[in-house]
């Protein structure tokens, strides 16, 4: 398995650890009642389980770019040096994102997200060189 490839799956379970910890703080701040209805109404999240739940969505969003990334550079045969870096780089940018979203840590969280960012924009731009 390539770098990129183990920073991708290292990220997918990332993403859920950061699903269980969203679930679990923001049950706690529901109610198991609340959390087992269907969500046919907009369940109003504040403070650590909102902050969680957004950055959750924001890195699916990420994730996705990032995917892309790493499966052009993997079935174009283009791994190098750089292009692993990146991917390590996106992966830790995300481990710090959650804490930094959680905790509010501004303007941190902004810079730690542009460093995930342009590690993948990288990644994309390498691949076509």
């Amino acid at each position: 398995m390539t770098p990129e490839l183990t920073a991708l799956t290292l990220a997918a379970l990332l993403q859920i650890a950061q699903l269980a910890l969203y679930s679990v703080t923001a049950q706690a701040q529901v109610g198991t009642k609340t959390a087992l209805k269907p969500r046919d109404e907009e369940v109003e999240l504040t403070g650590i389980a909102g902050r969680l739940k957004r950055a959750m969505d924001n890195h699916f969003e990420g994730l996705t770019l990032f995917t892309i990334a790493v499966l052009v550079i993997t079935l174009s045969g283009q791994s190098t040096s750089f292009t692993a870096a990146c991917a390590w780089i996106y992966l830790a940018a995300r481990l710090l994102y959650v804490p930094a979203y959680a905790f509010g840590w501004v303007p941190w969280r902004s810079l730690i997200w542009s460093a995930g960012f342009f590690a993948t924009f990288a990644m994309l731009g390498a691949a076509l060189i």
